[in-house]
């Protein structure tokens, strides 16, 4: 089967600690397709958002089990992929916002000390 160049990446991918890679690196997480190596995602890249990529990482996570109501369910795998762009190039996504006045040493939680 035949990947296109939109078919490799899925989503992006909003976490607090994907966020602050993005801010403090540069580096950007997708969720990618399972079938996705590093040069198909490097070339998907460069292609989609006219950017040069200086390196790609690819991480396998396993989907956690959960019980629901006694019997067991397992969320599925994905496949994500951190992607390092080359000095000078940037990529704007639409669910990652720059916020002003946050402290970016540590991640903001909620009622903690």
């Amino acid at each position: 089967m035949e990947l296109g160049i939109y078919d490799i990446i899925k989503s992006t991918v909003s976490t607090t600690k994907s966020i602050l890679l993005k801010r403090k690196l540069g580096k950007i997480t997708l969720e990618i397709n399972k079938l996705a190596n590093k040069a198909m995602v490097r070339e998907s890249v460069e292609k989609i958002w006219d950017v040069k990529v200086r390196d790609v990482r690819i991480v396998n996570t396993s989907g956690k089990t959960r019980m629901v109501r006694r019997v067991k369910h397992k969320r599925p795998d994905t496949k994500k992929a951190i992607v390092t762009l080359k000095p000078g190039y940037k990529i704007d996504l639409p669910d990652q916002y720059e916020t002003m006045g946050v402290n970016e040493t540590e991640p903001t939680t909620k009622g903690g000390k």
